[in-house]
Order: structure tokens, then sequence, then C-alpha cells
């Protein structure tokens, strides 16, 4: 039994203590009076982001014979101390006092129980400012302001003020997003990568407390992207490639396509390559406030050279297999091909360039064009042709023998 009114007796102080509270607070921080260094009172900041917020602070029953009286007072500047009256609650249980300013505020409970807390209260707001400093068609600097309030409580013992530790920090950000260089450490960041659409620029403030103040402004973009595509990027003579424009608001073109030819048109008309080769094309736009930018395709346009491959043997008997003697050939500006027999007897011939020669399907076995078919056995054949890249094909190296097998 001695024990137990031991623990009772140490837990008593504890449970008895009156605690003073402050109802919607933000952010709690204590004192440390130079004079008092082992007391902690506690300091309530609010922050006062509809700039309207007043202070509340309540103070709970203590344990005890109630009921109690609390007695608030405010603390003056003037004869620094805790002596400016406000209120008394007698008869009460639990007492409060609202509407409050900044400043230093102490309850004495007595009736029953008696002791006295002292509290401090911050009205805290931000102050976040976020503007466009300049613009090009090349960068866009933002300019933001950031401050934080300095607060003061003061040193019960003589009055003297005590700084409240308080640090501030600012991210900036945009809807939608853009790139903004090191958004949490330049105030007034400068970007070279300006944005393609129309954003809102913001600056958040922050400060110790967790109290924030947000800033923006439209920002209406007048940055040019010069873009676009290309179909097919290669294949043989004549290669027509189809240029597709996908710029952003540029209103003037200058297209090169790498050999020689311009066009001024948003869309031109698909170009035609004619000389095997690689080459290089490059789109500059301009836009109405006379921004320029370009863009060269990432890759080459490449236009086969020329060949031309002779095969030895061909099998017209319908199986749609190597039906026809059919020269593989590729950039061939013109093509001739003559057929004899053993006996000297021209039994086939074609001439083409152009589309002609393009929708040439070869020699199908039958005797110049007709309905006979020619015999099984061995077909000397001459073949010339030019190539886009001027290479000339003639001579004994295009001169020989096929077989025809039914």
């Amino acid at each position: 039994m001695r024990y137990f009114t031991l623990i009772i007796a140490l837990l008593l102080p504890a449970i008895s203590e009156a605690q003073l509270t402050a109802p919607g607070v933000n952010a709690i921080r204590y004192t440390a009076y130079p004079s008092a260094p082992g007391v902690r009172d506690p300091i309530f900041i609010f922050c006062n982001g509809s700039g309207l917020q007043k202070g509340t602070l309540a103070v709970t029953s203590p344990v005890g014979t109630g009921p109690f009286n609390f007695s608030w007072y405010q603390w003056s500047d003037i004869t620094k101390s805790f002596s400016t009256f406000l209120k008394t609650d007698s008869g009460a249980s639990v007492s409060s006092s609202t509407d409050l300013d900044e400043g230093g505020y102490k309850v004495i409970i007595s009736g029953g129980f008696d002791t006295s807390l002292v509290g401090w209260i911050f009205i805290d707001k931000p102050f976040s400012s976020a503007a466009l400093q300049n613009r090009t068609c090349d960068y866009v600097a933002l300019k933001g302001q950031a401050a934080i309030d300095t607060f003061y409580y003061r040193n019960i013992a003589n009055g003297l003020p005590v700084k409240l530790p308080n640090t501030v920090s600012f991210l900036w950000s945009s809807d939608p997003v853009s790139t903004i260089p090191s958004p949490d450490f330049y105030l007034n960041p400068q970007t070279f990568d300006p944005p393609l659409v129309d954003v809102t620029y913001n600056l958040q403030v922050s400060d110790s407390f967790g109290c924030i103040s947000n800033s923006s402004f439209f920002y209406q973009t007048i940055r040019v992207k010069a873009d676009f595509t290309a179909d097919p990027y290669s294949g043989e003579a004549p290669l027509t490639v189809t240029f597709a424009d996908k710029s952003i608001r540029a209103v003037t073109y200058f297209w090169e396509f790498g050999d020689t030819a311009t066009s001024k048109l948003p869309s031109p008309e698909p170009h035609i390559y004619y000389k095997p080769g690689q080459y290089s094309v490059k789109l500059t736009v301009e836009s109405e406030l006379h921004c320029i930018d370009s863009l060269r395709l990432d890759q080459n346009i490449v236009v086969d050279p020329s060949e031309l491959s002779i095969p030895n043997v061909f099998t017209p008997n319908g199986d749609g297999i190597n039906d026809n003697f059919l020269v593989e050939s590729k950039s061939l500006r013109s093509l001739s091909v003559e057929v004899f027999s053993r006996s000297g007897l021209k039994v086939y011939s074609f001439y083409g360039e152009g589309e002609i020669l393009k929708d040439w399907k070869g020699w199908d076995g039958n005797v110049n064009y007709s309905s006979i078919k020619a015999s099984p056995g061995v077909y000397f054949y001459i073949i010339k042709a030019y190539g886009w890249d001027d290479i000339v094909y003639t001579g004994k190296a295009y001169r020989g023998f096929v077989y025809l097998y039914r």
C-alpha cells in the first residue's frame, strides 16, 4: 500500500497540470529564454492565408477541486510584463480567448488549483510574387520575389526581443509542365527551352512553419518550332519523297532538299531524287513575330546506286516461280534487252525507261510477244543499260547465254 501511494504521489503533478492549446494552429515551437533556458513556453503559429487570421488560445481544466477562475492577460512592451488585462472566466472548468492578435498571453488559474500558463501567438503569411522578367524567341526569364515574416517574442525577465528562427524556401512550376532550370534554387530562373504551348507559371513560397503563399501568371508563348517527316527515306532512283510539315507557329517556310532544289511552300510537292547518293534535308521556318527555327532531318535521304544482275536460267512453266527472264536492277534510267535463238533469230526485245521500265515484267518465254512458246534450250542475250548515276552497262559483261527450261 505504501508503494501504491508513492506512485500516485509521483504521477499527480503530471496528470494535474493544466495545458494551453491553440485550436486551428498550424505549427508549434517553444521558447528559449536567455534568462530561463529551462522554461519552454509554447509558441503557436497560425497561417494567415486569408489575410484575416486571428489566434485562439484555450486552457483545459486541471485536475483538482473546481470550479476554477481563469484570468487572461496580454504582454505589454511598455511595462515589459503581462499587464494588459483581457478577461476573467469565473467558476468554469475550461476557458478560451479568441480573436487574438500577435503577442504573448498569460492565463492565471485559481480556485482549488493555482498555476499560470504562458503562450505566444504569431500570424504568419509568407509573400510570393511571380512575373515575367523577359522573353525572346529563344528564352524565357522569370522574375520571383519571396519573403517571410520575422517574429520576436520577449524575454520575460527583461522584455528584450528574442528572434524565432524561420527560413524560406520556394519552388517554381508550370501548368502544363515545361522546363524550368533549378526551380528551387534560382528565384529568377531563365530557360533556353521555352514552352511550345501557353502555360501558367506558379511560384510557391513556404517557410519553416509550413505556411505557403502562391503567385502565378499566364504566359502566352511565342516560340516557333520547325518539324517535319519524310517518306520514304531510301529507295532506288528516281526516288519520290513526300515531306509532311509538323511545324508549330510557322508562317513562312524554306525547304532545302539537298540537291540544290528549294521550296517556300508549307507543304511542298513530293520531291523526286534522280541521282543516286545521300541528301541532307533542312527546313527553316519563321513566325509572325519573326522568331526563326530550323531542323535538319536526322537521317539522310538515300538513293541507291545503279545495279544490274542477269540470271542465267528461267523456267516459264506457269508455276509462279522463276517464270520470266527478268533482269534484276536498281536505279536504271534505261534498259535494252534482246534475246536470240542459237540460229540467230531474235525471239524477244525490250526497251524501256521511266514508268515503262518500272512496269517491265521480263521475257515470259514466248516468241516476240506471241502465243508461240520458245523451245527449251540455250538463248543468247545482249543487254544495254544506263544508270541514273551515269554508269553505262554494255559490252562483253552484258552479253551471254540464258537457259530456258520447261
